[in-house]
């Protein structure tokens, strides 16, 4: 049997809904910073990274199961999968 080279949920990704805010909406509320950000392939909600203290990106995917998102930062164009692990360019 051959791996499967992308996973499901990226190869399901059709159309990429970009980021309409570049902000991270939840370290706004409580007056936090982020690092970088991403958006969410499933709801469109922008969060940030887990370079970032608060994680919203990987705490939104647990509460959710929304599985893939975007880097929003500019000139990045990859989408990362946390249910499988898997990162790919588009």
């Amino acid at each position: 049997m051959l791996k499967q080279t992308t996973c499901n949920h990226l190869s399901a990704i059709t159309n990429i809904r970009p980021a309409t805010e570049y902000v991270c909406d939840e370290c706004v509320k409580t007056g936090d910073t982020w690092v970088h950000l991403r958006t969410c392939q499933t709801c469109g909600t922008t969060l940030c990274c887990n370079s970032s203290p608060n994680q919203h990106a990987t705490k939104h995917f647990l509460a959710s199961h929304h599985p893939v998102v975007i880097s929003a930062e500019p000139g990045e164009r990859w989408l990362w999968c946390y249910a499988d692990e898997q990162m790919a360019a588009y």
